[in-house]
């Protein structure tokens, strides 16, 4: 059962290609867009890590400007591949030794897909947030979600990400986090 538990201090979060030209075209766009705020909000409340990627961000723009605010351009990584495990997340992934990755972004069925293998691949374990992914039809969603399952991912949702890794109520830090769901 290990693999369907969260840790935060096993966990870094992992956000593919969330940029304005990009999003601009996907379905449920604002949705993915607040749930990624809410878990790089718990990410930093936790003390976990997280990077991001952009795809040719000359052509397709900047990270949404709702996330970039909350991240660090240290940790934005340029890329023209697919894939968002290129060999610069490589060495960060290495460096950072965390091994479960809460992966969101866009494309679910290009980019989050083929970060997904890859990952899986290299040993990572993969929790897909899927109200924290998109593409342009629902079908490709669909699709996407169904080959990461297939291929050994944990398929999740922000909400159970979110408890998972607080593990009990009453806290303070419950207290805040919880309201970034509501």
């Amino acid at each position: 059962m290990q693999k369907y538990s969260l840790d935060r201090a096993e966990t870094v979060l992992f956000i593919v290609d969330l940029q304005d030209r990009l999003l601009r075209v996907m379905k449920y766009k604002d949705q993915v867009t607040r749930n990624n705020v809410a878990l790089i909000e718990t990410a930093k409340e936790m003390g976990f890590p997280v990077i991001a990627t952009e795809q040719y961000p000359q052509g397709l723009g900047r990270t949404v400007s709702e996330l970039l605010e909350l991240l660090d351009e240290e940790k934005i990584f340029s890329k023209n591949c697919f894939t968002a495990y290129t060999d610069e997340v490589k060495e960060e992934l290495a460096a950072l030794g965390k091994k479960k990755v809460l992966l969101t972004g866009a494309e679910t069925h290009i980019c989050v897909f083929q970060t997904t293998r890859d990952l899986l691949a290299d040993g990572y374990e993969v929790f897909l947030i899927k109200d924290a992914v998109t593409s342009r039809s629902t079908e490709n969603w669909h699709n996407g979600l169904d080959l990461m399952q297939s291929m050994g991912s944990v398929i999740s949702n922000t909400e159970t990400a979110l408890y998972d890794l607080l593990k009990v109520s009453g806290t303070a830090e419950f207290k805040k986090l919880s309201q970034l769901i509501k």
